[in-house]
């Protein structure tokens, strides 16, 4: 039975469903004013391996992950570009989905935008004050009344008294606490603005969040995820706001992930240590990337070292070279349903998932069944290319081993830093040469030959009646 460890509770618990058999979970996405960074490709790749378990478990999943495309960093970086709101966010939000396909990301079941959700917005601001949880200020802003509920900050685990002590009183006159947080904001001179019941202005980014949720899945829902730089104060603010408008628990089970550093600090712009998705993506191949990431449990800190993603490439170059020649795992042919000893791997692996989501165990599977592949390969072949078939289906509950051995092996039309040096067709032509010149018994020109693709980085793997090879 899969266990999820609750950010709420602490501890690991059994996923149990509000509704059998179907599971309902919301991740906060991507505010759209730049690039992804790797802070989101961790969100991304995280999520999208739960979803892709839960629906290989069985489970009918409904995956909401929102865009943020009102916010004031937005406002602030189109002032700063000179142009319109909406076209910045398209840009971005583009980029977003094809940094996301390129990291083998599934689409979302449902991706809200906040400005596409002002009405169901302003209905839960309306609530909170009817509620009296919020109020209207002097300013023209609606802030919610953090004093107004039990239990404010139970998931970060803050004291509110704690966090009062260490405020500024002087932060915003308008607040009647220094905890407060807007909900609505009253319109600036030149900021996007919508009509309300309290004047034009624009939602606060916390709203947002409870509104969409809401909205998409209900007042009460599964799972509610996002990075753990999130539990405070935005996860908690959104319980406060959800619970407190519908009178109804919010979230059942809360996931984090871990932070990303880089060479063991803290990603940061201003140490210069910070990197978006498509940089890393100039220097390794998105599988290798995904794996990477998956490499560490995802509630452990990730740190981003170009010799992790090294281990990454070798690690997926291992399992591909068990996958190689096999035909069963072309991605044409249906692997055996049942292969002799193939269940044994299926229960190690769904029991390493199901311990919290497990993927570093998982992937221990992995190679223990490629080096069953490879015992099998000479000495048993059907066999060896039904496991095989198993290999890649664990895989593709990982979203890895989807692409054709060969093909990664040989770098791969995506391996941007492979396409220097020798082209195919020249490694073709000399590994043609060296048979050549082993058929001619001047082994020393086999030799010289071998030695000149070694050096340019080409492995050759003599085979019966063939020479296969791969990028090192």
């Amino acid at each position: 039975m899969l266990h999820i460890y609750n950010s709420l509770s602490r501890h690991k618990e059994p996923f149990a469903p509000i509704e059998p058999g179907r599971a309902r979970m919301y991740v906060c996405g991507m505010t759209v004013y730049d690039y992804c960074h790797l802070g989101h490709a961790r969100v991304l790749v995280v999520f999208d391996m739960v979803y892709r378990y839960l629906r290989q478990a069985g489970y009918e999943v409904t995956y909401v992950r929102n865009i943020t495309d009102i916010d004031d960093k937005i406002i602030a970086r189109a002032a700063e570009q000179g142009i319109p709101i909406e076209q910045l966010t398209e840009r971005f939000i583009v980029a977003m989905h094809e940094d996301a396909a390129r990291l083998g990301v599934r689409p979302p079941t449902l991706e809200p935008r906040a400005t596409a959700h002002i009405d169901g917005i302003q209905a839960m601001v309306r609530r909170l004050i009817e509620r009296e949880h919020a109020y209207l200020a002097d300013s023209g802003d609606v802030y919610y009344q953090v004093s107004s509920f039990s239990g404010y900050g139970r998931l970060s685990g803050k004291d509110p008294a704690d966090l009062r002590a260490g405020a500024r009183v002087d932060v915003d006159k308008h607040k009647r606490d220094p905890l407060d947080f807007v909900l609505w904001k009253a319109a600036k001179p030149g900021e996007p603005s919508w009509d309300s019941p309290w004047g034009p202005g624009r939602p606060g980014w916390h709203i947002e969040c409870s509104a969409m949720s809401t909205q998409c899945l209900g007042n009460h829902f599964d799972i509610h995820g996002g990075g753990a730089d999130l539990q405070f104060p935005h996860h908690d603010n959104e319980i406060a706001q959800s619970e407190g408008a519908t009178g109804e628990p919010f979230v059942n089970i809360w996931m984090h992930n871990g932070f990303v550093r880089v060479n063991d600090e803290k990603m940061s712009k201003s140490l210069g240590n910070f990197f978006t998705v498509r940089e890393i993506l100039n220097r390794f191949r998105p599988e290798e990337v995904r794996y990477f990431i998956l490499a560490s449990h995802y509630r452990s800190p990730l740190n981003y070292d170009e010799s992790n993603l090294e281990q990454a490439r070798s690690a997926l170059t291992r399992l591909y070279t068990a996958l190689r020649g096999l035909p069963a795992t072309e991605p044409a042919a249906e692997p055996a349903a049942e292969p002799n000893g193939g269940e044994s791997y299926r229960q190690r692996f769904s029991a390493a998932m199901d311990d919290d989501f497990n993927t570093p165990e998982a992937l221990a599977v992995l190679f223990d069944l490629a080096r069953e592949v490879n015992r099998l390969r000479d000495s048993d072949p059907p066999l060896a290319a039904a496991l095989g078939g198993e290999l890649r289906a664990l895989g593709a509950v990982l979203g890895l081993l989807q692409d054709q051995a060969d093909a990664f092996l040989r770098g791969g039309a995506d391996a941007n830093t492979r396409l220097e040096g020798l082209q195919d067709a020249e490694i073709e032509d000399l590994i043609q040469q060296r048979t050549q010149a082993r058929e001619a018994r001047n082994f020393a020109e086999a030799d010289r030959i071998r030695a000149q693709l070694r050096q340019a980085g080409i492995l050759l793997e003599d085979g019966a009646g063939d020479t296969r090879w791969r990028r090192g």
